[in-house]
């Protein structure tokens, strides 16, 4: 199996439909009809592939909506540009309602993501081609397809549930929404199958792609949020043995001259230094917006100034954290001058070409595995000497003393901070805060964060003052709005509760 370098397969002329005029039936040489190309191993192979390319649409935006929401990260603000107002930094802001442009691309790359995986799966399932090969495609499809179902119900509460593909385009209008807690069982037996067809390792070529521990340590995450804390403990047990290990050096996790390393259990694939169109950005995009090239290492660069460091995260670090500096840095120097304004370090490394970075992004790691095994013994039995240890393997890569004498609820605080941390900038910590809070607890919380950050902003405003409606939590946003395009579309569909 051929190592993925991600080349998104434009799936063309997936579904045909047919007219009784014959004079408009033409074929197109140019373009491989499904019922020639899913015939043999390496078609699927590539098929496969393009599932993976879609990960990287899905990862570069995932910020937004996983630590722009949290009391994480905000925005270098731009006072004289305010185009981003109503679209990604409404995130920041939660101002976010159903005709925000991100809510809708959020929806529908996943959507579509999903229609290639169960249109693969079906063309699958008959097919007569190598039996492991076999197995191990099923497993890295369903591992995909419950990745990004997990994604789904934790934005959006119930979602549409579709493991088929519609025979006829009309029976997408009688699409429902499907209760959350079927939509987690789907999830559930998807992951229990891929772990069950997918190796412990590939070969070298075969880095990058799904694992049995892959799947065990998103179905142990999945329990965890389920709050069935048992069986994630039993679950996230067999990934130990698996192989996995810390990095002794926390950074090395970063490094694209390492990535697929000992701690990855999964992470998206990005390839730069050409003009392939597989690089990441991430260094661009984080950096602060007038740094030109002090961070991202080529002049004349117009950053972004998203996912800046909140100061509320920076104080999260206890003093000799080693991973602090790794993660982040409080500024740059710009013209022999120290501009404080954060930004994101951790992506943040050499690269040959302009907006072509390598840095993978890293999915699942060892250390989230430990911390969440450490968390799930806790709820299920208490902060016994296993939990701790757990606990303390993470702490003590970092550099910190280990942790003694915690009653249930102070481990449970301990851990979360460890997982904030540890994980910082890694796309957990809003998921992280909605699934251990109720939505009126992630209300108060989220509002306590929006009043320290209103009464001195991480960056300056440049003199706007903040809208009345700026960094205004309810219970209701707990969950992302259903996207109002489709509900136009859909009049079966129907909103969440609090928008309009």
């Amino acid at each position: 199996m051929k190592k993925i370098t991600s080349f998104c397969i434009l799936f063309l002329g997936l579904v045909q439909w047919s007219c009784k005029d014959d004079f408009l039936v033409t074929t197109d040489p140019t373009r491989i009809g499904t019922d020639i190309f899913y015939k043999t191993q390496t078609q699927f192979e590539q098929a496969l592939n393009g599932v993976y390319g879609q990960l990287q649409g899905i990862t570069s935006t995932a910020y937004i909506f996983q630590e722009f929401t949290s009391d994480n990260t905000t925005l270098d603000f731009n006072p004289l540009d305010r185009g981003g107002a109503a679209g990604w930094e409404a995130f920041e802001f939660s101002t976010v309602n159903p005709g925000n442009g991100e809510i809708a691309n959020l929806w529908n790359i996943h959507y579509a993501a999903m229609y290639n995986i169960n249109y693969a799966l079906e063309k699958l399932e008959p097919a007569t081609i190598d039996a492991t090969a076999k197995k191990e495609i099923e497993g890295q499809l369903k591992f995909i397809r419950a990745f990004h179902y997990f994604n789904l119900t934790r934005y959006f509460g119930d979602v549409i549930l579709a493991t088929k593909t519609l025979s006829n385009p009309n029976e997408a209008f009688d699409l429902v929404r499907t209760p959350q807690a079927d939509v987690y069982k789907q999830i559930e037996a998807d992951l229990k199958d891929a772990a069950n067809l997918l190796p412990a390792k590939y070969p070298a070529t075969g880095l990058g792609r799904a694992t049995k521990g892959a799947a065990l340590s998103l179905l142990g995450k999945v329990y965890l949020t389920l709050k069935r804390y048992p069986e994630a403990v039993s679950t996230l047990k067999q990934v130990v043995p698996l192989g996995y290990s810390l990095y002794a050096n926390y950074k090395d996790n970063f490094d694209p001259a390492k990535k697929n390393g000992v701690e990855s259990v999964f992470e998206v694939q990005y390839q730069g230094g050409n003009d392939l169109g597989e690089q990441s950005n991430f260094v661009y995009v984080f950096a602060p917006r007038l740094s030109q090239g002090a961070v991202t290492g080529f002049a004349n660069t117009a950053p972004s100034g998203r996912n800046i460091p909140t100061n509320d995260m920076i104080a999260a670090y206890e003093t000799g954290d080693l991973r602090k500096d790794i993660s982040l840095q409080l500024g740059y120097t710009l013209n022999n001058a120290f501009v404080a304004i954060p930004f994101v370090n951790k992506y943040r490394y050499p690269h040959t070409i302009t907006g072509r970075s390598d840095n993978n992004w890293p999915i699942l790691r060892y250390s989230d595995v430990l911390l969440m095994l450490a968390e799930s013994i806790n709820e299920a039995t208490g902060p016994d000497a296993e939990a701790l240890g757990y606990l303390n393997q993470v702490r003590k890569r970092a550099g910190l003393g280990e942790l003694t004498g915690l009653t249930k609820d102070t481990f449970r605080a301990a851990v979360l901070k460890e997982r904030r941390v540890e994980l910082a900038f890694e796309n957990h910590r809003w998921f992280d805060l909605q699934r251990t809070k109720t939505p009126a607890e992630l209300a108060a919380f989220m509002n306590a964060y929006a009043a320290k950050e209103k009464a001195n902003p991480t960056v300056s405003r440049g003199g706007i003052a903040f809208n009345a409606l700026d960094y205004v939590y309810s219970d209701f946003e707990y969950y992302f709005p259903i996207p109002a395009p489709q509900i136009l579309i859909n009049s079966k569909l129907t909103q969440n509760p609090g928008y309009q």
